[in-house]
């Protein structure tokens, strides 16, 4: 070990020999940065012709697409229809997100529903939106003879089945 620090020693201490080091030390750190220029050129360049590539392939597609459109009429169409099963066809439109249209259609039926609890119909609209319907005095008293008696019905008919 004694030997090897001697060496580092005199290495360090010759003049001569520190002025042609830090020369090529220079030397080095000057390729270093022309490599790293030179990367940096291939990097741009490779990324320019990505980019042309990628614009390439969608010009390709597009071409593909406007000629494959123009060549299809309405018997190829039904025939890619009848290959494709219902239920996969009925799946997919279920999870497609609705247009207005279709919401609108839907929105704009209006059903009674008999809620078999309160004995009372009620208007659903669409979905299940519950709306209220104007109805004369005589009309509403009515209305909640006939619910208080399903009510009591249906009460009677669960607790009847229920044996405490």
């Amino acid at each position: 070990m004694g030997k090897e620090k001697s060496k580092k020693r005199r290495r360090s201490s010759s003049s001569s020999s520190s002025s042609s080091s830090s020369d090529s030390s220079q030397e080095k750190k000057k390729l270093r940065k022309l490599k790293k220029k030179l990367k940096k050129e291939q990097k741009k360049t490779e990324k320019i012709l990505k980019k042309k590539l990628k614009e390439e392939k969608r010009k390709m597609k597009k071409t593909q697409r406007s000629k494959s459109r123009s060549r299809e009429t309405s018997a190829s169409k039904q025939d890619a229809a009848a290959d494709i099963p219902i239920e996969l066809m009925e799946k997919s439109k279920a999870m497609a997100p609705m247009t207005k249209e279709e919401w609108e259609q839907k929105q704009s039926v209006v059903r009674r529903v008999l809620d078999e609890e309160s004995g009372r119909y009620r208007l659903i609209k669409g979905e299940g939106e519950v709306i209220e319907e104007i109805v004369s005095r005589d009309r509403h008293r009515q209305i909640n003879r006939q619910a208080t008696q399903a009510d009591g019905a249906y009460f009677q008919a669960n607790t009847v089945d229920r044996k405490i």
